[in-house]
């Protein structure tokens, strides 16, 4: 029977809104991997800290080789799906952003990339997996002191301190070219579309909400990304289409009008000039693949 939703795993019974476990034991990987084995979001962070040995990831519909030394990054909302491991050793950590600095969370909420997946070398590996056994002995603590949720939550905030640190610098150093003020106008762009492109569907809805004009903002966009406003509009809707087409059994009719579109004739022709596909064909074709 087909589904009508993409699951969302939550943090609920989460004890202090932080889930962590080992990679290493082969036991509790073989258990989280039938419980991600499946295509889901979460309401929540999920990142995989990878020490030795290879992970594979699918984060919307982007296939991930995640090598040893790695730190891939899942934000909440991202529909993701666990390939394979192949002798791994590491750490998974889930959290709930609440906790988060926004700052820091927009980092990498705010990125022109899908995932954040970052390459580390011998001395930032360290640090994360120092980092990761304190906030293991935390959160497994069986005599919690009355301030362990903040310990836990301090520990966190420095885990993902450190995260965006790392990926800033990685960023930075591939649109360096170009003034602050550009990039800091991309990014609030890519970050509001994703926050509102259910209701907002065009690049002047998201130039009048930021104050600047309509060309302002394409020129913008387009000088830093190599792509128009109008590009990243699409993309996050027809990302979210692709998504309830492969992994729901929602009708074409009824994906449209969940995306904001009446007319959905209008919503298959611009689905297949974005995308190459109808979403019927789209569908079968990725479905069978």
């Amino acid at each position: 029977m087909a589904k009508e939703t993409i699951q969302l795993l939550q943090l609920e019974e989460s004890r202090y809104g932080v889930g962590i476990f080992s990679l290493s034991d082969p036991a509790l990987l073989d258990y989280r991997s039938a419980e991600i084995a499946f295509p889901h979001r979460h309401d929540h962070y999920c990142c995989f800290f990878i020490e030795t040995g290879h992970l594979n990831f699918t984060i919307d519909f982007q296939n991930l080789e995640i090598p040893p030394s790695s730190l891939l990054v899942s934000c909440p909302g991202q529909v993701h799906q666990l390939g394979y491991a192949n002798k791994v050793t590491g750490w998974g950590l889930a959290f709930d952003a609440r906790f988060i600095d926004q700052n820091a969370r927009l980092v990498i909420e705010q990125s022109f990339a899908k995932a954040a997946l970052l390459s580390l070398d011998f001395s930032e590996k360290e640090w994360f997996t120092t980092l990761f056994q304190l906030i293991y002995a935390a959160v497994e603590e069986k005599k919690p002191t009355q301030f362990q949720s903040q310990l836990i939550h301090t520990l966190i905030n420095a885990f993902f301190y450190k995260t965006v640190t790392l990926y800033q610098s990685q960023e930075d150093e591939r649109i360096q070219a170009y003034s602050l003020r550009r990039v800091e106008i991309a990014k609030t762009f890519s970050q509001l579309v994703k926050d509102h492109f259910l209701q907002l569907k065009k690049p002047a809805d998201y130039a009048s909400k930021m104050n600047i004009t309509v060309s302002y903002l394409n020129d913008t966009v387009k000088s830093v990304t190599g792509f128009p406003a109008t590009y990243f509009i699409q993309h996050e809707i027809f990302r979210e289409a692709q998504r309830l087409l492969f992994y729901t059994g929602k009708s074409v009719k009824e994906i449209a009008f969940q995306l904001g579109y009446e007319d959905y004739k209008y919503f298959i022709r611009l689905f297949g000039k974005t995308v190459g596909a109808s979403p019927a064909n789209f569908r079968k074709t990725s479905q069978s693949s």
